[in-house]
């Protein structure tokens, strides 16, 4: 529905967004790793092992022990940086690098990193909770980006938006109204479609936990909606 190119905002705090670059850095090995050395069905292997599966989760299912595999406590966290498919990993890291440096910057290097994590984790919890009978494995890291995404709007709700709607239309917009748009649409296609193939919950999942952790995570005196957050 929209794509973001750029943001302008410059750093504050820090000279370099070094967390947001190596999480870039790190999906993109992966996935070549993944792609690379395997076929598609070994693709499948990996995403079934080391992805998150609700039914294997909650111990209504398994998978065949011969499958290299995380034990399924490991899977909440290790699906976040795995990705299918090069739109996946193409999409997530675009937003990624549009808004993580200034959110990054907002908190610092150390707690960005557990930002992210807790983030991935409340959006693969969501998608779990919401999905508990699923077989279909949930890869990527859009749960921990949807995070990010919540943090920039509540830091930078009045920034322009370079960016393309419906993939290929022009814009500059002003960040609330592309990324409530964008939440609107999470929210439209998880009533209507909660169990297909994009995991709706592990988004809104990572929204509000990234909406409820960044006043907590942010650098003192940082302001949110203009307001200063903390003392």
């Amino acid at each position: 529905m929209f794509i973001p190119l750029h943001d302008g905002v410059p750093l504050r705090f820090m000279r370099a967004p070094y967390v947001t670059y190596a999480l870039v850095a790190i999906c993109i090995a992966l996935y070549l790793l993944v792609t690379l050395r395997q076929n598609a069905e070994g693709q499948i292997a990996t995403a079934a092992g080391f992805g998150l599966i609700p039914s294997v989760f909650f111990g209504a299912a398994q998978l065949p022990a011969e499958l290299l595999q995380a034990p399924p406590w490991v899977t909440l966290f290790s699906n976040i940086l795995l990705h299918v498919g090069f739109a996946h990993l193409a999409g997530n890291m675009l937003f990624l690098w549009v808004f993580g440096d200034n959110v990054e910057d907002a908190m610092g290097h150390g707690r960005f990193v557990l930002f992210f994590v807790l983030c991935g984790l409340g959006g693969s919890l969501a998608h779990a909770l919401m999905n508990p009978a699923s077989d279909q494995p949930l890869v990527g890291a859009s749960g921990a980006i949807s995070g990010v995404i919540a943090s920039y709007l509540m830091l930078y709700p009045r920034v322009r938006i370079w960016g393309l709607a419906f993939n290929w239309i022009p814009l500059h917009i002003t960040a609330l109204y592309a990324i409530a748009g964008w939440i609107l649409f999470q929210l439209v296609q998880a009533m209507i479609d909660p169990q297909g193939h994009v995991g709706w919950w592990a988004h809104l999942g990572g929204l509000g936990t990234g909406a409820a952790l960044t006043p907590l995570f942010i650098h003192r005196g940082v302001t949110l909606f203009g307001r200063v957050a903390r003392g």
